[in-house]
């Protein structure tokens, strides 16, 4: 109920972090879909702090088994 008393700033912003949210876990759940976890995929937190947050996926780092970036690579083929 807030949300519809927020400045318009306030609700694109809200809106924008919803969307990455939804975004983060589509992907998340396409990578498993093909047998690829990346245990880092998130949200930057540091740019969620800000005062109108643009939000940027971290895919973070894959294990150091190479196969998993090998899978990726082939699911991106």
């Amino acid at each position: 109920m807030k949300a519809e008393h927020a400045p318009l700033g306030g609700r694109h912003s809200a809106l924008c972090v919803e969307e990455a949210e939804e975004a983060v876990q589509e992907l998340r759940a396409a990578l498993a879909n093909v047998g690829i976890t990346l245990p880092s995929l998130r949200l930057d937190p540091a740019m969620l702090a800000r005062e109108a947050p643009c939000p940027l996926v971290e895919l973070g780092g894959c294990s150091v088994d190479v196969d998993v970036a090998v899978r990726l690579t082939a699911a991106l083929r």
